[in-house]
Formats: structure tokens, sequence, C-alpha cells
């Protein structure tokens, strides 16, 4: 493998991360020991069985869990580690990290269009501007027709589109998204998956996503695999092997 196709610096890193849920008198370990470090440029796909750990790590890259025990840095700098109250971090991960859900979570008294410029206007972006940009999004992902409807208006993949434009409005240096395509047909998940290939070479942006799919592995630069909370596998993915190639 040749160091110079990979991306030149690390965004987030999670390092010696371990996860552990009270379930009553029982705990579940969710994540063990967990250490990787998603790269600017670098789109990296985890792929395992369901319980596997995939989105325990997700949550605690994004900000959202604070690990049981490890750490998280960005860009080098500890941000996050178990006595950390991530409600203080909540302004930092709107600026800074891009997140989609497995359901899209959208507001449902909001427009579709609403949604996505909400996110824009919660950073502070004038109303004028940020409802254009939602515009933009919402039309990159074939729903300029379908702005001024509710969710309950739209079907289960379109609102999953709707939340994948709302992740990208803030132009995140790091995305992560738990199975966005799950809801969605071969055509536009595979539009998805090319927007985000799209935004880590021409943005630099982190990408890391979850999936079951195996349709998009040359898709990815990076597969990482899971097993019962432990990263037990790492290797180029389809893309990675095709720049190696030339």
């Amino acid at each position: 493998m040749t160091a110079a196709y990979w991306p030149s610096h690390v965004v987030m890193e999670v390092r010696d991360a371990s996860k552990t849920y009270l379930t009553g008198p029982n705990e579940v370990h969710a994540l063990a020991d967990m250490t990787l470090a998603l790269r600017a440029g670098e789109l990296t796909g985890i792929v395992g069985p369901s319980g596997s750990g995939k989105t325990t790590f997700l949550m605690i890259a994004g900000l959202l869990e604070p690990p049981t025990t490890g750490e998280v840095r960005f860009k080098d700098q500890l941000i996050a580690d178990p006595a950390t109250k991530l409600n203080s971090l909540r302004d930092f991960r709107r600026t800074h990290v891009g997140f989609i859900f497995q359901k899209a979570n959208l507001i449902p008294f909001l427009t579709a269009l609403e949604n996505v410029q909400l996110a824009l206007e919660i950073n502070d972006a004038h109303p004028k501007a940020a409802r254009a940009r939602a515009r933009e999004l919402l039309a990159q992902f074939g729903l300029d027709q379908r702005e001024d409807n509710y969710p309950s208006q739209l079907s289960g993949g379109e609102q999953q589109r709707v939340s994948i434009a709302r992740a990208l409005a803030n132009n995140p240096v790091l995305l992560l998204a738990d199975e966005p395509t799950a809801a969605l047909d071969g055509t536009r998940g595979r539009q998805v998956m090319e927007a985000f290939r799209t935004l880590a070479d021409e943005q630099r942006v982190a990408v890391c996503v979850v999936t079951h799919d195996p349709r998009w592995s040359d898709i990815f630069d990076r597969i990482v695999e899971m097993s019962d909370g432990r990263m037990t596998a790492a290797k180029p993915g389809g893309a990675q092997a095709s720049r190696l190639k030339l």
C-alpha cells in the first residue's frame, strides 16, 4: 500500500474507547478498546453483524455519547473523555459534524425545505442564504419538487434524503452516516454514496458510513470490519485499490 494515496491528516480519532451500558443488573459491553482515525478526504465503510458496535462507535465519534473509557480527539486535540458533558459540545457538533441516523428524525411540523433551512439558521446563517442553500441541497437529491411537503407527505426514502441534505447543510468536516441507504432503492442509494465520494474527494470531508449493503464496496477507500464491539480487520476498499493501480 502506497502511503501517498492516503489522505493528509486526521480529523477525528477515537482512541482505546470502550462503552458499557447498564441494563438492570447486567452490563452490556457495546464497544471494547476501539481505536480508529477518520482522515480528511477519506471515505470509510464500517461493516459487521447487528450488535457488533458499529452504531456505538458512530455515536462516540460524533460526540453524541461519551466513552466509558478512552478518548476522542479532534485534529489531535482532546475533545471528549468519560468526564465530558456532551451538551457542552452542542455548538461544536453543529459546526463540525454532520450525522445521518437510521431514521430520518425530521421535525414533523416543518416542510422539507424548512427542516434543512433550520439547520443553517441555528448556526446563524441569514434566512435568505439558508433558504437558497437548502433548496440547492434538496435539488441535489432529487427533491426540488417536494420542498414544500411535510414529512408525513414524503415516502421513507424521501424523508431519508431530506435528512442527508440537512446533515450536509453546514459543510461539516466530518460526516457520519448510520445505514443511510437502507430506505433507498439502488439508484437513489448509489446517488447518495457518490455524493459522499464527491464530498471526500473535492471538499476533503472525512466520511464514515455504517452499512450492511455490499454494493458500495467499490466506493470506499477503506473498509473496517467489526464484531462483538471490536475492530477485527481493516482493508482497502474498491476506491483505494483503484488508485493503487494507477
